[in-house]
Order: structure tokens, then C-alpha cells, then sequence
């Protein structure tokens, strides 16, 4: 069981200061969700994480800075997808040049996870449980059939939506190869203190 951590859409207090902490406490996969920053703007967040944290970067937006700063990868968004040269350069140019590129993407309908593409290393579903940034956004799958889901997909699916300390061992049960953290850190008195209990629990699933 992975956890991965989503950058706040808003930054909060601190922001940089405490993703290298989480970092420098285990963090592998960090995905930096900044739909309204401008690439220069992406650049100057980047710029202020060490450079040897870099490898677990993945960036949801200007995808060529995967190459410029030698991120971990990119994440696909649903808008992404359906743009069919954007999607060609992605493939042909980023991808070629840096052949060990992680690319992830996110689902919202069970469905999706039947048509299978190699291109992702792992892909997000939601929402898996009512979200905590969102409170109009609730869970909407029912256990059963999310549970058939998950059997039968060719994916890593980690879920998204809700996901805190108290549900990541439930995450597993339904068969999840993970978990994406956003308001169950980033709503959090202390996300530091909360990511690493998050990462305990992820060590006592793996035993």
C-alpha cells in the first residue's frame, strides 16, 4: 500500500517548507495540482524544492517540466486526454526523451478502469470516500462493486477522495494499491504529524 501526496489547489501557510519536511520523513511521490499557476509560476514553486527531491515530482500541468527539472512524471488530467495533440507530444516527445517517465492519470467511473492503457504506471479513482476538501463531493461507488472493479482491472489504482489515516487500511480491504492524500493532510492542525502517522498505518498493511 503507497501513499502519494497532492498539493493543495490553494497554497496554505508554509506550503514549501512543509513538503520538504515530508520529504526529508519518507514522502515518495508528491503530485504538485496547481490548475491556476502559470508555468513561470509552477517553475519558482519547483525551484524552491531541493533538486534531489525532484525524482518524486509529478506535475498535473506543463508537462515539459518533467523534463527540464528530471521530475518523477505527469499526470494526465480527463481534459488532457481528449486533446489528441497534446496527448501525440506527451507520448513522442516527452515520453521519448525521457523513457522512464512516470505518467499517472484519474478516473471517475468504474468503467474506465475495463479499458486498459500501458501508458499509466497507476491511476486515480474517485471520489472513494466523501472528501474532506469537497463537502459536496461524496462518495460514489458501493463497496461490492468496487471491490469487482478492482479484481478485475489491469491498473494500480490508488484511491482518491476522502482518503485519510482512519480509512487507508478500509482503502486496502477494497483492494486499492494505494492512496492519494490532500484534505486528509492539508486540512490537518499538523500535515506533518498526520503524514507520518499515514505512513505507519501504510507499514503495519505491508507486514
Amino acid at each position: 500500500m503507497q501513499l502519494v501526496l497532492i498539493s493543495p489547489q490553494i497554497s496554505v501557510d508554509s506550503e514549501i517548507e512543509k513538503v520538504i519536511a515530508l520529504f526529508e520523513l519518507g514522502l515518495e511521490v508528491f503530485h504538485i495540482r496547481k490548475p491556476n499557476y502559470s508555468k513561470d509560476k509552477l517553475i519558482r514553486y519547483i525551484e524552491k524544492i531541493p533538486a534531489q527531491y525532484h525524482n518524486r515530482i509529478m506535475v498535473h500541468s506543463h508537462p515539459g517540466l518533467a523534463l527540464k527539472f528530471n521530475l518523477r512524471g505527469i499526470h494526465l488530467t480527463s481534459a488532457t486526454r481528449k486533446m489528441r495533440f497534446k496527448m501525440w507530444k506527451i507520448k513522442f516527445f516527452v515520453k521519448r526523451k525521457k523513457p522512464d517517465l512516470k505518467v499517472s492519470t484519474s478516473f471517475h467511473k468504474l468503467s474506465d478502469l475495463d479499458a486498459f492503457n500501458p501508458l499509466y504506471n497507476y491511476v486515480f479513482l474517485s471520489p472513494v470516500f466523501d472528501s474532506i476538501s469537497k463537502k459536496d463531493y461524496q462518495s460514489g461507488f458501493n463497496e461490492f462493486s468496487l471491490k469487482k472493479a478492482l479484481d478485475r482491472t489491469k491498473y494500480n489504482v490508488f484511491a482518491l477522495g476522502g482518503v485519510n489515516v482512519s480509512n487507508i487500511s478500509k482503502a486496502k480491504e477494497f483492494g486499492f494499491k494505494g492512496g492519494a492524500l490532500l484534505g486528509g493532510i492539508w486540512t490537518e492542525k499538523d500535515p506533518v504529524e498526520t503524514l507520518i502517522q499515514s505512513l505507519n498505518v501504510c507499514k503495519e498493511l505491508t507486514k
